[in-house]
């Protein structure tokens, strides 16, 4: 239409050049739509050779238009005004970019030319922003119209250099890339220059450009770079670097850049299937397949692998794994056709593979991900498939980067919790046969490259475990050399970083068994292998008690004397290959060199030792003469002899010998086999015995005499400290021979210190030599006293010097500093470490040790007072305590929080003693301790010995008895404390398990002192209960997340057993939260019914642990699976079948009533079995309960609805029930009147219930011959017949075979079948690790018979199997599957920048519709969210809703999964509609509601207008009446069915589609003679701004009659007639849709006429746009009259 307009208006204008003047000033951008018209029809003109004479004066204008007006304007850019304003200002860009290309069309190369020297100058200039992206639209127009090679090869560069920047002009080369280069590939000069430049050939850009920016131009260039013919250009197709820029677009995470690539793709395997012909792209390099080639022969073959490989890479855009799962087994076809059978190599290059993968792990659906793993690791499993370099850098880079996601080793549904996952197993399988099929020289630098990829990022521990374990999992081979091992070491260091203790050392025992497998020892030197021993902790895997320990003598004696010499060692000297003689000079070194490691040492010592053992046993000796240990131990045994006589020996040699000492006897003390059986320990402690008079000798020399005196000797003096009781215990485990040596060393130790402290408080101002003198001595005495406590069978403390040590510490100052020297010459001495902190750390261990002390001391306290004269003392003791309990108050806020341990320790002692007396007091330490414990929560290191002496303090036995009998303030607080310790316990595992245990073993299994204390301790298990109820239930709702994995690891590595060192090493904590439970329900288990005091507490517990059900009952009356609910009544009615066996007779009677109204609760599955089986046990027991039963079938129909089956289930069991009644008959006739009743209930599960209860009694009645029921045996056996004879495979008869074999009812038997805490995944393995409650070894935790056990998982393990992943084996290739794809000959390559939403939208490939769709009466998100998806697919112009705050509800983005991104939403209110519908209907759209009306059209007859607005009603009240009368049209769908209404979403969908149907039908021939193609054309062309442009083109009503009589001749009857006052009436129209619609559509249309409506449906027809185009016309005065 603006065509057939711009004409006329040329035709009527005269002189065009003062047409385009006119049109220029202003320019706004109607002007610039107008002024595009003009010069685009001008240069169509001017190209058919049309008006020659004025073509100088119309390109000068032109010249005039492009540089004076156009350009300019562009150089001040769209901006970034947001709204109308930004909307104008982009249709001023577009209008203006057009303009600029006619006038070069016009004026050819000098404008080009003119145009490109300015553009060029302004980029090379350096410009930026909104100046850059109009000179890149500037050279766009004028590229193809360059001539000058300078100028294109400048401008060329210039579009190269914009795509190859990375900094801020992204806007100016996306431009450049979509617009630009395609421009200049349409030069013939220029297009050479342009491929070269795009894959980066050379040039003077140097790398090409990146991977997005480079597609979209070839996407634009396509034409070109494909041709379908004969051309002179390019072919990309033999280009390999085009080929790898396609792979890696199809591997982007950018999904436009993914569908550029596919376009290419796709286009290259359509122009090859056109034409097939042969073809092959050269090699990349090297022995690797063409990247592409094609072959006429298999033509066919080629397109359906191309065609598969397509599909696949399509569907995987989904994310949806119910869409990607069937097409996954087609990867497995694509291998077939891509590896030739007969020579065993690649047809096609495996990186079309990878490619694939590629996209796999990088999206964002972890289940895809996980499935792309699985799915490539399976690949080597069950095809055999040629090398590939690629393959191997495919797997250390995408592959590794995606196996370092955490949650993809989670268990799949199905397996048990402590079973491997499969993507473990898997990663084991394919590591070892990847390995196997690689080339012998390729294995060592492919495990190489992978082992160093694990240290080049941040790994979690889950990943790193499972990596190690598969690298253990290689075949033996010796690939490994220097390079490896060192790799394998840093490994190690990166497993220190994850604080979960289990994990990290089973990833150090799999990557030492790594090391042993895969080193080739002639590469490696024995320093080396050291060097990475060294980086195991003993603590954690590498151990002497271990597996993995003898693995590692059994390596190193096998390969003794083949490892490599060192050409020159660390220690200065030839190095051997045989470790005999590398441990000897290491031993000789170590004393001599400063840097040696002493850990090192020792750990080499003991292995050497240990091999040796292991070769002479090998060798058949029995007597072993330790030849070569002792050759190890000679070198340190001879300096530890001499330290006690020689003092000229150095300080360097002597203290690297009593580290190495101590490093051995540390070693000694870990828990290792049993010392008689350890022949390597017990040489080296009779060794070490020798020089023990001389250790001590000089011990007591350097911490007695002025020797150690600056600060760095404190770090001598904690070595010589921490060999004292080393030393004391070797003499206890050997010979308490040298125990008088002992005890004159702790003699005279002890009295040295006391008296150096004596002597130092004499002095005002002591030197800093004093102060270090006090802290060792304080230092001393601390370790003499935990000597004295730790070893009381070596009876120190009869030593005289023991009663002045307790005078000493009970008489002194605590929290007593050493002051910071003040001599400004001793400041010169000190070192760095005397700095204010440093000294802050010095005083704060000085005071810590004096509270150690004190520890000791107080213990002897009652002691000390009878023995001591009360004038000796200066207070009473109890004044002692309450001023020691204020100092230990000072002592917790001047210490660091790392230091309080022993002050925690003293207050246990002195708060049971002033509890009554000062109970403030005790209440300001409770508070004071809390908050510091609550500090250090987040500190992992020292918070558990803390904790433990926190509750150790809080929870002592005389403390909770003293408090508990007040019942007082500090009893309160008590509680308080306990639930905070809960709440902690939430947020850091293993909180509550410190407290539970410590409770109840001081309470079952109190110790002698708190016997003596308490007449009995378990009065505090009454008096603080809550603390086991909330035990009973505790434990966390397990997520599918991080933590819940790491749980299942842990469980894995566990079940591993001793296999794994780490399950022997690690020490277990009980920090599980199974674990707190588990305490409990043990706990509970050792009570014993006969005891009043145990029998009390169990009642108490049963009775809150049922009002604990009843609260949680009342606060959801319904609740969820697995949900937190769920999970509390679950551990509730777990616990109480525990206690129910110790409840006697009388109890029971009155909780029974609470039993049977919890059975009337709404409750999940699991909890119902829960409370069935305690009834059937609670009646079993105690049959005079029945009558309490009965009772609970009498109340009303209401109550029983939902619990009924409940107790029919009990009656299933009722010859369970009635084994310990002798009168059984009376019994039965009650329980068949029972349950006759409930056999014709109204609820079908009821009478499913009740009839399998029918079934068991009727069974029981019959087995006792009951005459009295002689009368009922036809009823109820044809009954019960019946039920069994059921014919057809409805649900009834399903449902009954499906109630007759659930477990409860077929397999459970509630006498021989019991199991206390198997269900919600604790283990029972766990209640024989948890050790600190025993049991006798004859409590049956665990009996059932065979026939439960082969069972399925019950309800409740079902719903955690583990995560959702879905399975991928057996998977077969389906012959059809999902395909969601837009076929891609409707697609463009590129998005152009400056289209608007719509036009954006229509060039992905949707028609350019007139449907608009008003779903403004809807109000359900799930309905306007399904809506938007079809309007969309089906490409409507507009979506209208009430309000655009639906689109951010999750149900709208549920269903329209994220169709409101791709098609226009326009928010109109329900209130505002009749405005809107009107002015739609100005526009030329009928409006058609979707109703049943007295009038509305049958939607098979209707034919759709194509300007069309479809009305939707409202869910429940449809269109209401104040609209219909609005309508042109009422629409409804025929139906056959009563309902007679369809759900709107559905509805409107049917419509949608049916206007799609017909208008994709195509226009149909017209029977008017008078109608032409052009009319048709026309109607096509007109474009939203058509109104816009006619306002320009038309400016005065004298020139619109002219007009429309030009119009109306070349259109006909189309045309309809002007608004008065712009030209002679015309009759209207009387057919509307004769082009469109078919011979019975115009009948029924023509049948219609009559209709009310029908005369508005003609006038508002598909030929109302001409009219409203025409009636907006508007004059103006700026036109020259005719």
């Amino acid at each position: 239409m603006e065509v057939v307009l711009a004409d006329a208006l040329l035709a009527r204008g005269g002189d065009p050049c003062a047409l385009l003047r006119a049109v220029c000033a202003p320019l706004s951008a109607e002007r610039a739509e107008a002024l595009r018209l003009l010069l685009q029809r001008l240069a169509a003109a001017e190209g058919q050779g049309e008006g020659q004479a004025a073509g100088e004066a119309l390109r000068r204008a032109a010249w005039e238009v492009a540089l004076e007006r156009c350009r300019p304007l562009l150089r001040l850019g769209e901006g970034a005004a947001g709204g109308a304003a930004c909307a104008e200002r982009l249709r001023l860009g577009r209008a203006l970019r057009g303009a600029l290309r006619h006038c070069v069309q016009l004026c050819g190369a000098p404008l080009a030319a003119r145009l490109a020297r300015d553009a060029l100058a302004e980029l090379e200039g350096g410009g930026g922003g909104a100046g850059a992206e109009a000179a890149v639209e500037a050279l766009a127009a004028a590229a193809p119209r360059l001539e000058e090679p300078a100028l294109v090869a400048r401008s060329v560069a210039a579009a190269l250099a914009l795509l190859r920047d990375d900094g801020e002009a992204e806007a100016a080369a996306a431009l450049a890339a979509g617009r630009l280069l395609p421009a200049l590939g349409g030069n013939g000069e220029a297009l050479a220059r342009v491929w070269e430049g795009l894959l980066g050939a050379g040039g003077a850009g140097g790398e090409p450009p990146r991977a997005g920016r480079a597609l979209l131009a070839l996407s634009a260039l396509c034409d070109a770079l494909l041709p379908r013919g004969a051309a002179a250009g390019p072919d990309a197709r033999l280009c390999p670097r085009f080929w790898r820029l396609v792979q890696q677009g199809l591997a982007q995470g950018d999904g436009l850049c993914r569908r550029r690539a596919r376009y290419l793709l796709k286009r290259a395997v359509d122009l090859c299937g056109g034409q097939a012909a042969c073809l092959r792209c050269p090699p990349d390099g090297g022995d690797e397949p063409s990247l592409f080639w094609w072959s006429a022969e298999e033509n066919e073959a080629l397109l359906r692998f191309w065609e598969t490989y397509i599909l696949v890479l399509e569907t995987l855009e989904g994310n949806q794994i119910h869409v990607i799962k069937p097409v996954l087994p087609k990867l497995n076809s694509l291998y077939e056709h891509a590896i030739s059978g007969e020579k065993g190599c690649w047809l096609f290059h495996p990186s079309w593979h990878m490619c694939i993968y590629k996209r796999m792990f990088e999206s964002e659906n972890k289940t895809l991900t996980k499935e792309g793993i699985l799915h490539f690791l399976e690949l080597y499993e069950t095809k055999h498939l040629p090398n590939s370099l690629g393959f191997s850098e495919f797997v250390i880079g995408p592959l590794m980067d995606a196996l370092s996601e955490s949650s993809l080793y989670s268990r799949t549904p199905g397996q048990s919790m402590g079973a491997c996952p499969p993507l473990g197993m898997r990663l084991q399988n394919f590591l070892a046969t990847y390995l196997m099929l690689l080339p012998e020289e390729e294995k060592g630098s492919f495990l190489l490259k992978f082992i160093q990829k694990m240290t080049s990022r941040h790994w979690c521990a889950v990943p790193i475990l499972f990596l190690s374990m598969a690298l253990a999992c290689i075949p033996a081979c010796k690939v490994l050399g220097t390079d490896g091992l060192q790799a394998l070491r840093d490994v190690l260091q990166c497993t220190m970083i994850t604080h979960q203790i289990l994990l990290r050392g089973a990833a150090q025992c799999y990557l030492l068994q790594t090391a042993m497998h895969l080193t080739d020892v002639e590469k490696v030197s024995l320093p080396e292998v050291s060097s990475f021993i060294l980086c195991l902790r003993p603590d954690e895997s590498l151990r002497r008690d271990t597996m993995l320990w003898i693995e590692l003598c059994s390596w190193l004696q096998v390969n003794d004397r083949n490892f490599r010499k060192s050409v020159r060692s660390d220690f200065e000297h030839q190095e051997t290959s045989s470790l005999y003689q590398y441990v000897r000079g290491l031993v000789v070194e170590y004393l001599k060199t400063p840097a040696s490691e002493t850990k090192l040492v020792a750990t080499m010592i003991l292995l050497a030792a240990d091999m040796e053992q292991m070769r002479n046993k090998s060798s058949g000796k029995s007597n072993i003469e330790w030849i070569e240990l002792e050759a190890f131990l000679n070198p340190l045994l001879d300096v530890l002899m001499k330290l006690g006589s020689n003092a000229y020996i150095p300080t360097l040699k002597t203290d690297k010998s009593l580290q190495l000492l101590l490093k051995l006897l540390q070693t000694r003390s870990l828990k290792c086999s049993n010392t008689q059986d350890d022949k390597v320990l017990s040489f080296i402690w009779k060794s070490l015995m020798t020089p023990v008079e001389s250790i001590l000798e000089f011990i007591l020399r350097q911490l007695t005499t002025n020797e150690l005196s600056t600060v760095g000797d404190l770090d001598r003096c904690d070595l010589y400290l921490a060999l004292i009781p080393e030393i004391v215990n070797l003499c206890s485990q050997v010979s308490w021979k040298k125990l008088p040596t002992i005890k004159n060393f702790i003699l005279s130790l002890t009295n040295a210190s006391i008296r150096n402290f004596q002597e130092t408080n004499c002095k005002e101002e002591p030197t800093l030599k004093e102060q270090i003198r006090k802290v060792i001595s304080m230092a001393s005495l601390t370790v003499v006293c935990e000597i004295m406590d730790r070893k009381p069978e070596a009876h120190l403390e009869a030593l005289p010097s023991v009663d002045a040590l307790k005078r000493f510490i009970l008489f002194f100052q605590f929290n007593e500093v050493v002051k910071k020297p003040s001599y400004v010459e001793e400041k010169s001495s000190l070192c760095e470490e005397t700095s204010s902190q440093g000294w802050g750390k010095i005083v704060a261990r000085y005071v810590r040790d004096q509270w150690i002390c004190l520890r000791f001391v107080l213990n002897k306290l009652p002691m000390l007072a009878q023995e001591e004269e009360a004038s000796e003392l200066p207070l009473s003791t109890v004044e002692r305590s309450r001023k020691i309990l204020q100092s230990a108050l000072e002592a917790l806020t001047i210490l660091p929080s790392d230091q309080v341990l022993p002050v925690f320790n003293c207050m246990k002692v002195l708060v049971p003693k002033l509890l009554n007396s000062s109970e403030s007091l005790c209440i300001e330490a409770f508070d004071l301790a809390w908050k510091i414990i609550s500090s250090l929560s987040n500190t992992q290191l020292i918070f558990w010995s803390n904790l433990k002496a926190f509750v150790q303090f809080i929870f002592d036995t005389e403390v909770l008895a003293v408090a508990a009998s007040a019942k007082g303030q500090a009893y309160a607080k008590i509680k308080e404390i306990i639930f905070k310790l809960i709440d902690l316990s939430t947020a850091k595992t293993g909180v509550f398990n410190v407290v539970i245990s410590h409770c109840c073993q001081s309470w079952i299994f109190p110790t002698i002192d708190d016997r003596s204390a308490l007449t009995n301790a378990f009065l505090n298990a009454g008096n603080y209960c809550e603390l086991i109820t909330e035990a009973c239930v505790f434990g966390t709702v397990f997520r599918r997340d991080q933590r819940r994995l790491i749980q299942d690891v842990h469980a894995f590595v566990e079940s591993l057993g001793e296999k794994c060192a780490a399950n022997v090493v690690t020490e277990s904590t009980n920090r599980d939260d199974h674990y707190v439970r588990v305490c409990a329900i043990k706990f509970l288990c050792l009570l014993d019914g006969s005891n009043i005091l145990h029998k009390m507490f169990m009642e108490d517990i049963v009775s809150k642990l049922l009002d604990k059900d009843e609260q949680v009952s009342r606060s959801k009356t319904r609740y969820y699976a697995n949900s937190l609910q769920h999970r509390i009544k679950n551990r509730i009615w777990q616990t109480l079948l525990v206690l129910l066996p110790k409840l006697d007779q009388n109890f029971l009677c009155g909780t029974l009533d609470k039993v049977f109204q919890a059975g009337f609760g709404n409750n999940q599955a699991s909890v119902k079995y829960f409370i069935e089986w305690i009834v059937i046990l609670s009646l079993h027991k105690y049959p005079q309960f029945l009558s309490k039963f009965w009772d609970c079938f009498c109340y009303d129909e209401e109550k029983l609805k939902t619990s009924i089956c409940t107790f029919l289930s009990v009656l299933s069991h009722f010859d369970i029930i009635l084994q310990n009644t002798s009168e059984k008959k009376p019994v039965l006739k009650k329980a068949l009147i029972v349950v006759l009743q409930w056999c014709f209930n109204h609820n079908f599960s009821v009478r499913l219930y009740a009839l399998v209860a029918l079934k068991k009694i009727w069974g029981m009645c019959r087995m006792l011959h009951v005459e009295e029921f002689e009368a009922l045996t036809p009823v109820i056996e044809s009954s019960l017949q019946q039920v069994e004879n059921m014919h057809g495979t409805g649900n009834a008869r399903r449902n009954w075979q499906r109630i007759q074999d659930h477990f409860f009812f077929a397999t459970f038997h509630p006498l021989e079948d019991y199991k206390v805490a198997e269900d919600e995944w604790i283990s029972l393995c766990k209640f024989d690790r948890f050790t600190d409650i025993p049991l006798p070894p004859t409590f049956q935790w665990y009996q059932s018979r065979t026939e439960l056990l082969d069972l399925k998982p019950s309800d409740w393990s079902q719903q955690d199997m583990g995560s959702n992943s879905v399975e991928t084996d057996g998977q077969t290739e389906w012959t059809d599957v999902q395909k969601k794809i837009i076929p891609w000959k409707n697609s463009t390559p590129s998005l152009d920048l400056e289209m608007v939403f719509q036009d954006r939208a229509a060039k992905l490939g949707k028609s350019n519709s007139r449907l608009i769709v008003v779903a403004s009466l809807i109000d359900k998100p799930t309905n306007l969210g399904g809506l938007c998806r079809t309007s969309e697919i089906f490409g409507a112009s507009a979506l209208v809703v009430g309000s655009l705050h639906y689109v951010q509800d999750k149900q709208f983005q549920h269903l329209s999964v994220s169709a409101e991104q791709w098609l226009p939403l326009v928010e109109v209110k329900p209130s505002q509609l009749v405005d809107y519908l009107q002015q739609k209907k100005t526009e030329g759209y009928t409006i058609i509601g979707v109703e049943q009306t007295a009038k509305s059209f049958d939607l098979t007859e209707y034919c759709f207008p194509e300007k069309s607005l479809l009305l939707l009603g409202n869910e429940h009240e449809g269109i209401p009446a104040n609209l219909i009368h609005h309508l042109d049209v009422c629409v409804e769908i025929p139906q056959q069915g009563i309902i007679r209404s369809l759900n709107v979403h559905v509805s409107g969908a049917l419509l949608i589609w049916e206007y799609t149907r017909q208008q994709s039908a195509g226009p149909l021939q017209s029977t008017a003679n008078d109608t032409t193609s052009t009319g048709a054309a026309i109607e096509q062309s007109c474009s939203p701004q058509s109104v816009a442009t006619a306002r320009m083109l038309i400016f005065s009503a004298d020139f619109a009659a002219p007009l429309h009589a030009h119009l109306s001749g070349s259109l006909g009857s189309r045309c309809s007639p002007l608004p008065s006052g712009l030209g002679p009436p015309r009759p209207p129209l009387t057919h509307c849709w004769g082009q469109r619609a078919s011979k019975a559509s115009r009948s029924s249309w023509h049948r219609a006429a009559s209709s009310p409506c029908a005369s508005r449906q003609l006038q508002k027809s598909s030929l109302a746009p001409q009219h409203a185009f025409l009636s907006c016309m508007l004059g103006a005065d700026i036109f020259p009259h005719a």
